[in-house]
Parts: C-alpha cells; sequence; structure tokens
C-alpha cells in the first residue's frame, strides 16, 4: 500500500535529528558565555552583544566596552537591584563607562557597593541575557549593548533568539536515556541500583538511585535530592543536605524501597562557584536567602523538569514525595507528575545549622518543626546534634 508523505527536507532533518534550532542557539550561547566570549541576542531587526561579567577577564572587559564605543551597560537582577537600594522590579541597567573592572564586579555581585546615581530600568531582551548567564551556571551580572544591524566586531560571535532558552525547557529538558546501570553496595543500606541518565537542555548527567524492590504499579516513595558537594561528600555542618541524603536512602529502605533521584542542581540551581560566594556571604553575617540576592539570584533557582522526565521513563506516575518542602511539590506538580502525599523528613539540628535552618523554615516555607525546641547549650560543641 503506498502513503503519499510530505518530503522530508534537509533542514526538517536537521531538526528533528540534532534538536530544535532555538535549544542549539541557547546551548552554544550558554557555552560562549563560559569560555568568556560575547554572544549576540538578536529580536526582530536589533541586536544586543552580551557578556558576562563573571567570566569576563579584565582585559576582555576592558576589549567589550571598546568594540561598543563605551554604551555598554550592566544588568542587575531585582534581587541585586533591590540589595542596592533600587526600586527596580523589571531589574535595572547601569552604564559601564568610567567603570574599570574592579569598580563594576563590585557593583554586580558584591557586598558594600554604593547605589549608581544613574540608571534605567531594563527590558525584557536583557531578562534573557540574564537567564542565559543563569543556564551557563554564572552569575546573572551581564553586561550589554545595542550594536545594531551593520557590521561590527561581533559578527563571529553565536547568536540567539528570545525564546530560545523556554524551547530548551520545554523539549530538550525532557529528554533523557538510560546510559548505564549497575548494583552498588552502600552501608547501612545493602546493594542501590545506580541508573545513570544523560540528556536534558545543557547536558547533564543524572543520577536515580533505586532502593529495595519498589512496586513501581503503585505510588513509589521518592525523594529528589539536589547536589551538595559541601554536605554530601564532605559532611559540611552548614546545612542538613548530607543527613537528608542519608537519612533519605534509610527512609526509602524503611518503606520497602524506593527511588532517590541525585539531581545536578548545586547551590539550589546556581552552581558551585555561586554556593561558594554564597557561603563567604553567610560567613559576614548574611543568612541564605540574602546571601543569594546579593549576588542576583532569587532564593531558589532549581528546576524539576529533569526529574519528572525520568521518573516517567522508569514507569513511576505516581509517588509519595519525601520532603520537607511544600514548593519542591508545587514544582513537580507543575510538571504533571502526580504526588499522592508528602512524607516529612527528619531534621538534623546543629550549632552551625540552626540559623540555616530556621531560615528555611521563616523564609522558604519548609515545614520544620521542633527548631524553637532546641537550645544551643554552652558545653555544645557543633558536632552534637537534635534530631526531630
Amino acid at each position: 500500500m503506498n502513503i503519499d508523505k510530505a518530503p522530508v527536507t534537509g533542514r526538517d532533518v536537521g531538526n528533528l535529528v540534532f534538536g530544535s534550532p532555538g535549544t542549539l542557539r541557547a546551548e552554544r550561547g550558554a557555552a560562549e558565555l563560559r569560555a568568556g566570549r560575547p554572544v549576540v541576542l538578536r529580536q526582530e531587526g536589533s541586536r544586543i552583544a552580551v557578556l558576562a561579567l563573571d567570566a569576563a577577564s579584565p582585559s576582555i572587559y576592558e576589549a567589550f566596552l571598546a568594540a561598543t564605543d563605551g554604551d555598554a551597560c550592566l544588568y542587575l537582577t531585582p534581587p541585586r537591584a533591590a540589595v542596592l537600594g533600587l526600586d527596580a522590579p523589571q531589574g535595572g541597567l547601569i552604564p559601564a563607562r568610567a567603570r574599570d573592572h574592579d569598580s563594576i564586579c563590585r557593583l554586580g555581585y558584591m557586598r558594600g557597593a554604593d547605589a549608581p546615581a544613574e540608571w534605567r530600568a531594563a527590558t525584557p531582551l536583557v531578562h534573557e541575557a540574564a537567564a542565559l548567564a543563569r543556564l551557563a551556571l554564572l552569575l546573572p551580572a551581564v553586561l550589554v549593548a545595542a550594536i545594531g544591524e551593520g557590521p561590527s566586531l561581533f559578527d563571529a560571535c553565536a547568536e540567539v533568539e528570545p525564546g530560545d532558552i523556554q524551547q530548551g525547557f520545554s523539549t530538550a529538558a525532557l529528554d533523557f536515556r538510560e546510559v548505564a546501570r549497575t548494583p552498588v553496595p552502600l552501608k547501612d543500606i545493602g546493594d542501590v541500583v545506580f541508573t545513570v541518565f544523560r540528556g536534558g537542555f545543557a547536558q547533564r548527567d543524572q543520577l536515580a538511585l533505586i532502593v529495595g524492590e519498589p512496586d513501581f504499579s503503585g505510588s513509589v516513595p521518592v525523594r529528589v535530592h539536589s547536589s551538595c558537594i559541601t554536605g554530601d561528600l564532605f559532611g559540611s555542618l552548614k546545612c542538613d543536605c548530607g543527613d537528608q541524603l542519608r537519612g533519605g536512602l534509610a527512609k526509602l529502605k524503611a518503606l520497602g524501597g524506593g527511588v532517590l533521584l541525585y539531581l545536578d542542581q548545586e547551590g539550589r540551581g546556581t552552581g558551585i562557584a555561586s554556593k561558594m560566594r554564597a557561603y563567604g556571604f553567610q560567613h559576614q553575617g548574611l543568612d541564605t536567602v540574602d546571601a543569594d540576592a546579593e549576588l542576583g539570584f532569587g532564593g531558589d533557582e532549581r528546576r524539576y523538569e529533569a526529574a519528572v522526565s525520568i521518573l516517567r521513563q522508569l514507569s513511576i506516575g505516581s509517588v509519595r514525595l519525601l520532603t520537607n518542602n511544600p514548593a519542591k511539590r508545587v514544582g513537580l506538580d507543575g510538571y504533571g507528575l502526580h504526588i499522592v502525599e508528602r512524607v516529612p523528613m527528619p531534621v538534623r539540628a546543629n550549632k552551625e545549622n540552626l540559623r540555616y535552618l530556621r531560615t528555611k523554615r521563616d523564609r522558604m516555607g519548609h515545614e520544620l518543626s521542633g527548631l524553637d525546641e532546641y537550645h544551643e547549650a554552652n558545653s555544645m560543641n557543633s558536632y552534637e546534634e537534635a534530631v526531630y
């Protein structure tokens, strides 16, 4: 039987096999920003050059100013603008002229910067530039400059269009494939099946740890855990992440089996470098929310497309979510995952993380009971803890 089909062009094949054009542009743009090179953001006949301040050396910064005839501006996100006392709910643009590399960095993401006297409200196109920097796991402080449509020094740079990032999150972020699976014996848990999934937007490997023999036809206990190298690996006392990781595995075993997703989302989605900067601010007295705001971030930059995609590949359609964070449930619900209940996790408090836990409860909405009953005795050291 002959079935008439529309001819498949070379352009169609490329879109089907290699990914959507917008996704490819965004991923290339993010890689260029991480390398310290500018990208061009194009919209309806206009173009702006973009440079991530976080990756720009002093010489690259000076070259960018020269290539834009001194018309470049620094974008401050709404959280960073608020830190500097600006009433800029859409973020602000501050002229970079007459500012050297040190002063522009201080204005962009360091403590103690003075509010700029000259600024204007940012445009949606500039928001897209900052989102591209976040995709690259860089600070959202970006330099931007209009460059027009004529020949320029930026003609060889990668180009990105508005909507490319959203296209990537709606398509590539859901595209994972299993690449490895093997049992690994864990202390106090026994054999756990480690499954590696590769893919997603900007291509990262993600882990699914299958504990015991869960019944995938029912509601599966699931812990969605974001990576924390300081807490998970080195045993940092500043947070409860390592305890949540090990406690999650133990809870899954006690429930008869389940899945722990270990997602590459260091620093609540900001990346390891930004997290260490925020830790430095915490040493100066800020809490975790205010420390991230100094760097231009909101309270939680994580996304959960990868988690839902991996659970679907494991044929899990209904979960019992192990978390104290109602926002995590809302985030997963937003991608159509059926959550039948939220299962609370034990909390371990010590002298070092008590303020952090209270901040999560009071400013981020985590449901942490018992913290007010924990008292710091003068004789208690940092390693002694109370469990709730």
